[in-house]
């Protein structure tokens, strides 16, 4: 059986969470709607000049690279 869409991209999130981690932020998937992942960036990440950098270059990439149903991620 295969795992359910949201632990999927949660699964994905995992792999770049500790690099977000390092510079002290996090990140949560909130929700999925259609195609799209909505994610909150917190912490040091949450305010960030480079969270929209962080968000699409490796959240975002992660994600479509683990889940290909997933067209974007956004941040709510």
């Amino acid at each position: 059986m295969t795992e359910p869409l949201f632990e999927r991209v949660n699964a994905a999130l995992d792999g770049v969470r500790p690099y977000i981690q390092d510079d002290g932020g996090d990140v949560w998937l909130v929700k999925i709607e259609g195609a799209v992942a909505y994610v909150q960036l917190i912490g040091a990440c949450g305010g960030c000049a480079a969270s929209q950098s962080t968000l699409k270059l490796a959240c975002e990439q992660a994600v479509k690279e683990k889940c290909t149903e997933i067209e974007r991620v956004e941040h709510i």
